[in-house]
């Protein structure tokens, strides 16, 4: 066993179920779930509020250069603080989903966040989940998990989600926005998911939340955690 606490890097589509897994295995394990997906969505949100387009690279240095993005555990859930205001909910809404990507590609962007998601795993003892986790952001982690889905059931699980929130979105707009997503994942020029023997792929289609935490945790436990 670990001391300090392995790192479980966890990377995948869009509706494989990463975020909620990882809060889950982190939980069971003790460790510290970092939430590296809501740190996009919260320069997402900041610059939509702040009108700065994807394309104006001066303005959205400067907005980076201003924000401060604090992930908190609680009891219902981690909470996103951006510039000390908790944005939880409203980094989850469809608007911020259809623009993350454009955002989460630029490259100055991506440096500025995982250079902050690699100070907060220092330590160890983090269950990390988002894109680039394992070939970017913690290629040496102890644990690289690659989940996937079929689209239909990834569409299901984010229209629950949708609806679990309150927000009303049809499945259609969401299997494109998903398609959308997917799409700028396989083509964008940083981080590109490589080939690793090292990563675990599951493929979660047919599996229960409580069926990926537990093979997730028993695979944690042979790797030192």
């Amino acid at each position: 066993m670990n001391s300090r606490g392995i790192i479980i890097a966890i990377d995948g589509v869009v509706g494989a179920g990463k975020t909620a897994t990882a809060k889950l295995v982190a939980e069971h394990l003790g460790y510290r779930h970092i939430d590296t997906g809501a740190m996009y969505r919260a320069v997402t949100l900041a610059a939509t509020r702040g009108d700065v387009d994807p394309g104006d690279l001066p303005a959205l240095q400067t907005l980076l250069a201003k924000l401060t993005i604090d992930l908190q555990p609680h009891e219902q859930g981690g909470r996103v603080l951006l510039n000390e205001e908790d944005v939880s909910e409203e980094i989850r809404r469809p608007e911020i989903n259809r623009k993350v990507g454009s955002y989460a590609n630029i490259p100055q962007v991506r440096r500025a966040l995982v250079a902050e998601q690699q100070r907060m795993g220092l330590s160890g003892g983090i269950v990390a989940e988002g894109r680039d986790m394992a070939t970017v952001v913690f290629p040496g982690a102890e644990l690289k998990i690659h989940m996937f889905a079929e689209l239909a059931e990834r569409v299901d699980r984010r229209h629950r989600e949708m609806m679990e929130k309150g927000v009303s979105i049809s499945k259609d707009q969401l299997r494109a926005d998903i398609e959308v997503r997917d799409i700028e994942d396989a083509e964008r020029d940083y981080g590109v998911t490589s080939v690793d023997a090292q990563v675990t792929d599951i493929d979660t289609t047919a599996m229960t939340l409580e069926g990926q935490v537990e093979h997730i945790v028993e695979l944690a436990r042979k790797n030192g955690a």
